[in-house]
């Protein structure tokens, strides 16, 4: 008899080409959504134009790194590119009521890019301090939030300026000087609910092994 046509020779083989994956419940779906809704929602608070260029100052950025930091690094990334997706689309939720493809065509294509990766970004790092610490989580979630805004969303936005107002580099940079204070400001509120967030629900963003 041929023992390797038995069933349980086979079955090791099957169980090593059948490794489990994680999946996204109805409840991380519905986090997204709620999270999109609440970047739109920010949005809809009008800004604060700044520079000739007219770039405004709003709460997205706020909410942006709240999706980060509770939702984490592919939810986070969903719920913001979600909001992104929608207002290229057509629907009027970027700041001033702005919508389409155009947007990409002005001086805050940048900024509007950045945002769903700063998001994963902000999250990646978060996750990482949440399983690491259980006391003092603020700082190292606020410093987080202070990594991916200037790499990615003030680095981005620089360059969104440079192609669509053809400014240089020094100009760019000095036009985007501006957002820092504000942006520091809602880093530490996006901090503070988040480490709130975190204190009500343990599990929101780092599942414990039941």
């Amino acid at each position: 008899m041929n023992t390797t046509d038995s069933p349980t020779a086979s079955t090791p083989s099957l169980q090593r080409g059948a490794p489990s994956r994680k999946r996204w419940t109805a409840t991380d779906i519905g986090l997204i959504a709620v999270f999109a809704a609440l970047v739109a929602a920010s949005a809809v608070v009008p800004g604060i134009p700044v520079g000739a260029l007219g770039v405004p100052i709003t709460l997205v950025t706020l909410t942006v790194m709240l999706s980060g930091l509770v939702l984490g690094a592919g939810r986070g990334f969903a719920a913001v590119g979600l909001y992104v997706l929608l207002g290229l689309a057509g629907l009027p939720i970027f700041s001033g009521g702005r919508s389409g493809l155009g947007i990409l065509a002005t001086p805050s294509a940048g900024y509007i890019i950045a945002f769903p990766l700063a998001a994963a970004a902000t999250g990646y790092l978060a996750a990482f301090v949440i399983r690491r610490t259980s006391k003092a989580r603020a700082p190292w979630l606020f410093v987080a939030t202070m990594i991916s805004s200037v790499v990615i969303v003030h680095a981005l936005g620089v360059l969104g300026m440079m192609v669509n107002a053809k400014l240089d580099l020094s100009k760019a940079f000095l036009a985007d000087l501006p957002f820092y204070p504000g942006d520091i400001l809602k880093n530490v509120l996006a901090v503070v609910i988040a480490v709130a967030i975190h204190k009500a629900f343990p599990d929101v963003l780092v599942r414990r092994v039941k």
